[in-house]
């Protein structure tokens, strides 16, 4: 506030009191007389900061202004001195507002804070009342709850998300009477999902191939395809897998395919099947006349399971393919799968991968094979526990085996003895195209043995010899001949210890062999050594290789280089696919490899796919 004091016009001082925000002092100005006829002075007292280092007492300033004339001159000076004297307040006055000054905010700030944390208390602490009457919501007051992730929603969100699913299954219904083959797996539409799409495979006269994996279908919902499958005509291909139907769900599916002549391949992978949905299995195959590939992967089916389905084999001549990968067969189930095989005369495929039949299921299984009147064309007899003794049996069987064309003992343990006794078969056999020994302990002496087989047999064109300790040596015996001899076009050996001694042969068996075209030689320690002895074989013209893994060699960037300059080098190049991931590349030879692939395109028009 700016306060005004008024004196006389004429004989008294003219006295102006104008209150500024912080104290002064006083200083008198002589200004310019505006009055007619006088010439008086006036005089203008003015506070200024003390600048003693005193703290002033008051928060006010004053501006006086004094007008005087001639006459009574001294008396007006005193009481403009009196006058502005009597606006300071007293120091005890200014000392309550300083501290004021320092309170009041404090207090404020105080209250404040006490204000928002209730506040904030109240927004996270709701009342006891309040949460048990919304946990004590029922479904129609507009709460769902359920102890599934995510699924404690309301309704209003609850019905966005039924929209959306609704109108993702319009979609597919669809597609299911538009295409030929359609794949709906992983979108965990449940039972209710599979009840609306049914309708749409009911007399269907289009889709052939439909996919409902993995889906959280029940055996409740297999109850949706009574009536549909049984009139569908074109349907060849059902895919239940990753759902959990259970035994009970198979026996309703089965009951339901007794009367369907259209599905050929029924795929129940991982579907919580037992030993009685196995026989359900075996009851349908008895019956049913169009299925040809039944796959059972991943199941619990024991003994008892094995047996019932070796039942169905006697009565059934149109099954082609059997999978039981990763069950729990034993020898008790290969032996028993070995008399149903005697007296079938389809079966084509057998898949009895992790089954642990051991040495003793594998005499009996190659013993029903060896009667089997049919031509099994590819038998998968990986990771059983299988040892040299079992890789004996099978080898007997090689030797007599006229359809053969793929056999696959990944993961067991044969060694250089059961590898001996394969290559002695191999040298008789003609018709094994492709044979994975991979994983079984087999070292430099075993290879030595399979690959000196190889100069007596252009049969075999895929050879995996992956995961065993092969070392140098071994690459050695082999490349020697397979630098003239043999007809290999797919060689995998990975993980088989060859370094980078290793390397110098395999580099050197490049330049002259003219049949291998993918070549795998992961994680075998190559190093920079290794990279630049493969890449001078690359700058030799080689119109056979097409596909060069040498992923997990830690390989750096002056291996990079080297490759890169002999893409760069080989105009003939015929290389299509160089896989380099997990090395230790930086950007440099990153860049240096893509370099390389850009000049073979410019100079060739050929894409070389490399992978970082």
């Amino acid at each position: 506030m700016a306060s005004i004091s008024n004196l006389s016009l004429h004989s008294h001082p003219k006295i102006l009191v104008l209150r500024q925000p912080h104290q002064q002092r006083i200083r008198f100005v002589r200004l310019a007389s505006g009055c007619r006829g006088r010439s008086p002075d006036l005089l203008r007292l003015k506070t200024l900061p003390f600048g003693s280092g005193r703290r002033c007492s008051g928060r006010q300033n004053s501006i006086v202004t004094a007008a005087y004339g001639p006459e009574g001159a001294g008396g007006a000076r005193r009481r403009v001195y009196r006058q502005s004297q009597a606006q300071r307040p007293p120091a005890a006055n200014a000392s309550v507002k300083q501290i004021a000054s320092f309170a009041l905010p404090a207090g404020v700030f105080l209250a404040v804070s006490f204000v928002m944390w209730k506040v904030v208390e109240n927004l996270l602490t709701p009342k006891t009342t309040r949460q048990s009457s919304v946990e004590n919501k029922s479904p129609s007051q507009g709460m769902k709850w359920s102890f599934a992730p995510g699924s404690n929603l309301f309704s209003g969100l609850a019905a966005k998300i039924d929209s959306q699913s609704k109108q993702t299954l319009n979609i597919f219904a669809n597609e299911l009477r538009s295409f030929q083959s359609v794949d709906m797996s992983g979108n965990n539409f449940g039972d209710e999902g599979l009840f609306f799409l049914s309708e749409s495979l009911g007399y269907n006269q289009v889709v052939e191939e439909v996919s409902f994996a993995a889906n959280g279908i029940t055996a409740t919902g297999i109850k949706a395809f009574d009536g549909v499958l049984q009139s569908n005509i074109m349907l060849k291909t059902l895919d239940l897998s990753g759902n959990p139907i259970g035994d009970e769900g198979v026996k309703l599916l089965c009951d339901i395919l007794v009367n369907n002549a259209s599905i050929q391949k029924l795929q129940l992978n991982s579907v919580g099947l037992g030993d009685e949905g196995a026989k359900a299995i075996g009851e349908l195959l008895k019956i049913n006349s169009s299925l040809r590939i039944v796959e059972l992967n991943n199941n619990m089916i024991d003994y008892s399971g094995f047996t019932s389905l070796a039942g169905s084999l006697l009565e059934n001549n149109t099954i082609r393919n059997l999978h039981l990968n990763g069950n729990y067969g034993g020898a008790l189930g290969a032996n028993a799968l070995a008399k149903g095989l005697e007296g079938n005369k389809s079966i084509r495929e057998l898949h009895l991968h992790g089954n642990s039949i051991g040495d003793e299921g594998a005499r009996s299984l190659m013993s029903g094979l060896s009667s089997h009147k049919g031509k099994i064309a590819l038998l998968d007899i990986g990771n059983n526990s299988i040892s040299a003794k079992g890789a004996f049996y099978v080898a007997e069987y090689i030797k007599k085996s006229k359809n053969l064309l793929w056999l696959n003992l990944y993961m067991n343990d044969i060694g250089d003895e059961g590898a001996g006794r394969f290559a002695d078969a191999l040298k008789e056999n003609r018709t094994i195209t492709t044979i994975d020994l991979g994983g079984n302990n087999i070292r430099a002496k075993g290879v030595s043995e399979i690959a000196q087989a190889l100069k007596d047999n252009p049969v075999i064109t895929t050879l995996e010899l992956g995961y065993n300790p092969i070392g140098p040596d071994g690459a050695k015996a082999l490349c020697e001949v397979l630098k003239f001899h043999g007809n290999v076009k797919t060689l995998k050996l990975g993980w088989c210890q060859i370094g980078v001694k290793g390397s110098e042969f395999i580099a050197d068996m490049l330049r002259y062999n003219s049949t291998i075209s993918i070549l795998d030689l992961r994680a075998n320690g190559l190093r920079d050594e290794g990279a630049r002895c493969l890449a001078r074989s690359l700058k030799v013209v080689n119109e056979s290789l097409t596909s060069l893994d040498l992923g997990f060699n830690e390989i750096r960037d002056d291996g990079a280089f080297a490759i890169a300059q002999a893409l760069k080098a080989n105009e003939d190049v015929t290389v299509t696919s160089l896989n380099l991931a997990s090395n230790f590349l930086t950007k440099f030879g990153q860049t240096a490899l893509t370099d390389a692939r850009d000049h073979v395109y410019e100079m060739t028009e050929k894409e070389v796919n490399i992978f970082f």
